[in-house]
């Protein structure tokens, strides 16, 4: 009796280390979850992607467990931005502050798989505005047509098409683009959003190129504000009884200026109520904002009221708040 129970002791003994044993071997030969790093590091077509995120001590950012959605570009898309940047520039020479920026602009905060992108939106990338402390940082527009993302217009302006989407990683998605999305301007970002076109079309004409020009020519160290009225806004105003229907180009060219503040970058936050603020047609025309509950409200010269639909879109030399009336000065 005594001996068969040491037996069944041994047995069981025995079970139990080639149990353990093999538990270590399956753990040892599971493969581990690689991050956005190890992925952009492992790919062949993505060495200047991996170069240009360890002179900008990214690598670790991204190495993390912090979740998020990477478009990554290919050496193609990066040698052809460089080649933009002139002669002989490559991601070893290229100033590093403008590869942390650009590189950033390619991140966002939180995995975001293509399935969940709607036709459009607007997502904030880890691109910071400026210098300063806690710098709101840079929109990207997003559009999806059936499964084609585009990003910040594509190809025909300053983004890029998705190509590959969700490179599954262990903190977050990686989806492979066709371009080095470029850091977009306030005239860009009007450009790429189809629910600003008539808003290009009127400021891109040959009578407002003064106006085209002031924009372009806004800077991060003197950005500007723009209150964008969408398509329907300005088939009211240039619509029969519209106040700028039959305008002369003069007095469009002030309707323009009117949408622009002089108080520089002014995010949402920044706004309280009955705030005036000034705008660039002339010193005596200013609006004012009117704040609600979890609405704003841009009141004109004339007391119209032009609703903020979509606030905060960050370009690289101001801020847009997209608005549903056209404001009216004194013409």
């Amino acid at each position: 009796m005594k001996m068969n129970k040491l037996k069944f002791l041994g047995l069981f003994a025995f079970i139990a280390i080639l149990s353990t044993s093999c538990s270590d071997d399956d753990e040892n030969n599971v493969t581990q979850p690689q991050t956005i790093a190890d992925i952009a590091i492992a790919g062949e077509d993505f060495s200047i992607l991996e170069t240009a995120l360890t002179r900008t001590n990214l690598v670790g950012t991204l190495d993390g467990t912090a979740q998020f959605t990477v478009f990554a570009p290919t050496n193609a898309a990066f040698n052809t931005f460089f080649a933009s940047l002139g002669a002989n520039v490559n991601v070893n020479n290229v100033d590093v502050n403008v590869l942390k920026a650009i590189l950033l602009n390619h991140v966002v905060s939180g995995e975001i798989l293509s399935t969940a992108i709607p036709a459009s939106t607007y997502v904030s990338t880890l691109s910071p505005f400026s210098s300063a402390a806690n710098s709101p940082t840079i929109s990207m527009f997003v559009q999806k047509a059936g499964t084609v993302v585009t990003l910040n217009g594509g190809i025909d302006s300053k983004g890029a098409v998705v190509t590959t989407a969700d490179v599954d990683a262990s903190n977050g998605v990686i989806h492979v683009v066709n371009r080095v999305i470029q850091i977009p301007t306030l005239v860009d970002h009007v450009v790429d959003n189809p629910e600003f076109e008539t808003l290009q079309t009127v400021v891109t004409s040959s009578a407002q190129s003064a106006v085209l020009t002031a924009l372009s020519g806004l800077t991060p160290s003197a950005p500007a504000t723009l209150f964008a009225p969408n398509n329907a806004a300005f088939a009211t105003a240039l619509g029969t009884g519209g106040f700028a229907n039959g305008a002369n180009d003069a007095a469009v060219t002030k309707v323009l200026r009117y949408h622009v503040t002089t108080a520089g970058n002014v995010r949402s936050s920044q706004l309280t109520n009955n705030q005036v603020v000034p705008m660039f047609t002339d010193p005596s025309q200013n609006t004012t904002v009117i704040l609600g509950t979890n609405t704003v409200d841009i009141r004109d010269t004339a007391s119209n009221l032009s609703r903020v639909l979509q606030a905060n879109i960050q370009a690289s030399n101001g801020v847009i708040h997209g608005v549903n009336r056209v404001l009216q000065p004194v013409l």
